[in-house]
């Protein structure tokens, strides 16, 4: 072994440095190789900043500025001569107010448009101002503007909260103004027909004092008092509706409001948004009573409007009415509470209150932020451990079976919008786990992508479970909002240009390594390898994960990064790193399971079922050979057979050499020929291949995937085009499998 390489791998196994050509990580300023395009986020156009839309509902609570920027455009210009010059001006604007948010700049959109608006001259340039004001009144959206930082996670999900709850506010105060309106109507009536109803003063006050003069309104009092009926309301009746009347103007949770639009007579309305689970647990304890009357006061005004109320029946119901008599129809009426965490030094206590909140199924949201999922490790042993409560959290929750269950990163906050939107509107309890990206350890790496990457590595991975979308997992779980959601880690192409100014691109693999370089905290896992000292044993760390490593390796990990210059940097990597990556993968596999990606019941019992479906017709085969054949017995004057028709005579061909197919039945699924070229090659019912399109790829894809082909199956034939580079080379390879 050269000395070189004996350098590598015993910082790989050791993670000590014994040659001067590894540095020492943490005095570079090095980011993986797939970040250098995104260097400047202010150039770039992505989902964020966000718009706090104040009056959207549903997923339109929160819009992007892109899209709002997109739409105006369409609104404007559509297919006119000036929509490009209109787009330049609207897209430079939409980067100049970028920039305010990256700055720091806070405020509503308008008022950043305002002010970015006058940093692109247009108080000096009447076109431009002309323009910026026609597409100013085309917006339609105004709200507070976020960037992705350390509390957009709180400020999104109390916004989508505040906008479904306020829909429900809409519901409950219609309804509960219409009883208002009907209780006070009964009363009002009763009033009128009693003695004080048809007094002068009272027949004066409601006509006015304007028609004194007018009217006789001690005649009027007469004259109503004998022509009208006795019956008044039973005692007990009017107090009834009048208890249920003062009830509903009183309560705090949805304050009634008037025709004037003011709030009704209640005391201050209660709040619902709490920082911790052993607040909104207690709030919702004491309100309880309240929430019982209520109930009890709406269910007494539906029977009393509907002249339903029997005496002898409700009476005694109503008597025993407590908290026991909530239902989840009742509890859906009133708010739900929102508890927004943060974790830190007292989750361990703060979960032990939120399990016990979530598994008693109250009407209460819980919003668990990250900061940090590359924790110290809990043990002295030495391993990292990367978000080890954090990853818990979700699956516990998942486990109570009736809780719905949000997981995701900041960056990833409004392309789940409508499942958050979901989540909160859902009848019962809810959990949303998000990292927040602002660690504070990534150095100069935005919290946009330190999110981003967390769920690009599967340290992080987005997945929603919600109870009430079907009755098994393959309806409730979703894990589709990943990136390359079958493959164990992300692939991307890399395009780079070499020493000799020649461009080269190769394709690779973003795993929890590339996240963990972003921490300086796990600087002293990783070493970077002057370029002298490159050499083939350096193999992408993408390629070490897929099993363990015994004795000493031939191969060495490493990572392509770039400086602040963007220049290509190789860093190989220590095997502690490497075994916490593939912990990673091994939770990453159990989700896509759970999600029904590569599901190890469903592949053992397709395995289970070709085997038995091979055996069959192996049998049968074995049959049809051991059966005698019947000899037919000619008479005696038989005359002589015709000869065969050519289509008789003809028996049927074997399949030819020369065209390419694939013995599908034997196929094991391993995914090998349609990996390479997923149009040429495809799978059947069976998940066995076939070849689906030969004009989809090349002979030398054919002879590859025959090479490739665990069980020898695939059989390339001769090359259908001569123009073919190498064939002279790729027939000899191809002999074996012909």
């Amino acid at each position: 072994m050269k000395p070189e390489l004996q350098a590598h791998v015993a910082f790989h196994l050791t993670g000590k440095r014994f040659s001067e050509g590894l540095d020492a990580f943490d005095q570079l300023e090095l980011r993986p190789a797939l970040f250098a395009r995104y260097r400047d986020l202010g150039r770039l156009r992505y989902d964020f900043p966000l718009v706090l839309n104040r009056e959207g509902a549903g997923e339109g609570c929160v819009q992007s500025l892109s899209s709002l920027v997109d739409s105006i455009v369409r609104d404007l210009a559509p297919g006119s001569k000036d929509s490009e010059r209109l787009k330049r001006i609207l897209l430079r604007l939409e980067r100049e107010i970028r920039a305010l948010v990256a700055e720091g700049a806070t405020g509503s959109l308008t008022a950043l448009w305002d002010v970015a608006a006058r940093r692109l001259g247009s108080e000096t340039d009447e076109l431009l101002e002309d323009s910026l004001t026609r597409a100013r009144l085309a917006l339609k959206v105004d709200g507070e503007i976020v960037d992705c930082n350390q509390g957009t996670p709180a400020r999104f999900v109390t916004h989508a909260w505040s906008a479904v709850q306020e829909k429900k506010a809409r519901r409950f105060r219609d309804s509960v103004n219409r009883l208002i309106q009907k209780l006070s109507d009964i009363l009002r009536a009763d009033f009128a027909r009693s003695e004080a109803g048809r007094s002068a003063e009272n027949l004066k006050a409601a006509v006015g004092a304007i028609h004194d003069e007018v009217f006789d309104f001690e005649a009027m009092s007469r004259l109503l008092t004998r022509g009208s009926p006795k019956a008044l309301l039973p005692e007990n009746r009017r107090q009834r509706v009048a208890w249920a009347l003062s009830v509903l103007k009183s309560q705090r949770f949805f304050p009634p409001t008037n025709s004037a639009g003011e709030r009704g007579k209640g005391g201050k309305p209660y709040s619902f948004i709490f920082e911790n689970c052993a607040g909104a647990l207690e709030a919702f304890r004491k309100r309880r009573p309240d929430m019982v009357e209520l109930a009890k006061a709406i269910a007494i005004a539906e029977l009393e409007i509907d002249g339903q109320y029997v005496e002898s029946k409700h009476d005694l119901f109503f008597k025993e009415f407590s908290e026991n008599a909530l239902g989840p129809d009742d509890l859906g009426l009133f708010p739900d509470y929102l508890v927004c965490l943060r974790a830190g030094d007292k989750q361990a206590i703060e979960q032990v209150q939120l399990m016990t909140v979530l598994s008693a199924g109250l009407p209460v949201k819980v919003l668990v932020q990250t900061d940090d999922i590359l924790e110290a490790s809990p043990i002295s042993n030495g391993h990292p451990a990367y978000g080890v409560r954090s990853a818990q959290l979700a699956r516990m929750a998942m486990g109570l079976n009736e809780v719905y269950v949000l997981q995701t990163s900041a960056s990833n906050l409004f392309q789940m919008r409508d499942r958050i939107v979901s989540g909160l509107a859902y009848r019962g309890p809810a959990l949303f786990s998000v990292f927040s990206g602002a660690t504070g350890e990534a150095g100069d790496l935005q919290p946009y992508l330190t999110a981003a990457a967390a769920m690009e590595s599967r340290a992080f991975p987005a997945f929603s479970y919600d109870p009430s979308a079907g009755p098994d997992w393959a309806s409730r779980f979703r894990l589709d909002d990943n990136p390359q959601v079958e493959r164990d880690w992300p692939v991307h192409s890399f395009a780079y240009e070499d020493e000799e100014h020649q461009k080269i691109s190769e394709d690779l693999a973003f795993t929890f390594v590339d996240f963990a370089a972003c921490d300086r905290r796990y600087a002293r896992h990783f070493a970077r390898v002057s370029r002298p000292s490159w050499n083939g044993s350096m193999v992408p760390a993408g390629e070490c994960l897929g099993g363990e490593t015994r004795g000493v390796p031939e191969k060495v990990p490493c990572l392509l990064m770039v400086d602040r210059d963007d220049v290509l940097q190789k860093v190989i990597v220590d095997e502690k790193l490497i075994q916490e990556a593939r912990r990673c993968g091994e939770m990453w596999r159990s989700l896509q399971e759970l999600g029904g990606i590569h599901n190890s019941h469903a592949e053992r019992l397709l395995a289970s079922e070709k085997k038995a479906w091979e055996e069959r017709h192996q049998q049968e085969a074995r049959t049809t050979l051991q059966e005698p054949k019947p000899v037919a017995q000619a008479p005696a004057a038989a005359p002589l057979a015709a000869a065969p028709t050519p289509a008789q005579a003809e028996a049927e061909p074997e399949k030819p050499s020369d065209e390419p197919y694939i013995e599908t039945p034997r196929c094991t699924s391993c995914d090998e020929c349609t990996q390479l070229n997923n149009r040429m090659f495809a799978y059947d019912a069976n998940k066995q291949a076939y070849i689906a399109d030969l004009n989809a790829g090349t002979y030398r894809q054919l002879v590859e995937a025959a090479e490739s082909c665990q069980v020898s199956i695939i059989h390339p034939g001769k090359p259908r085009s001569p123009n073919e580079p190498g064939l002279e080379e790729l027939l000899k390879r191809a002999e074996p499998f012909l």
